[in-house]
C-alpha cells in the first residue's frame, strides 16, 4: 500500500520533505502547493545550496514538475480552501503560514486525512 502525500509549500522544509521522500518505496508525494511558479521550483529543486545537485533529470511543464519523467502536479494557491486534496493520506503543511487548530484545519476540509505539522516533525 503506497501512502499518498501532498506538501503545501515548496521553500526549505517542503523541498527538503520532498528529496526524503523522493524514493521512498511506500510513499508518494503527488501533489505541492506554493505560490512560486513551476520554473523556479523545479531550479530550486535541482539546486540546493545544503544538499548539493539533485541527481536526476528535473524539467517542469505548466502543470508540474518533472523528475526522471515523473510528474508532480503542482498547485499555485494561496487559500487552502481552494484546494481539493483528492487521494491524498496526509499533507505536510510546510509554509509556517497557518498556525491556528482553524487555519490548518483547512487541508482536512480540502480533502486530506491527515495532516502533519512541517515545521514541527
Amino acid at each position: 500500500m503506497t501512502i499518498k502525500v501532498g506538501i503545501n509549500g515548496f521553500g526549505r522544509i517542503g523541498r527538503n520533505i520532498f528529496r526524503l521522500l523522493l524514493n521512498h518505496p511506500s510513499i508518494e508525494v503527488v501533489a505541492i502547493n506554493d505560490i512560486a511558479d513551476n520554473r523556479t521550483m523545479a531550479h530550486l529543486i535541482k539546486y540546493d545550496s545544503i544538499h548539493g545537485v539533485l541527481p536526476f533529470d528535473v524539467s517542469y511543464d505548466d502543470k508540474s514538475i518533472i523528475i526522471d519523467g515523473k510528474h508532480y502536479l503542482f498547485f499555485h494557491e494561496r487559500e487552502i480552501s481552494n484546494l481539493k486534496w483528492l487521494n491524498i493520506d496526509f499533507v505536510v503543511e510546510s509554509t509556517g503560514k497557518y498556525k491556528t487548530f482553524e487555519d490548518s484545519n483547512q487541508h482536512i476540509l480540502a480533502g486530506a486525512k491527515i495532516l502533519i505539522d512541517g515545521r514541527r516533525t
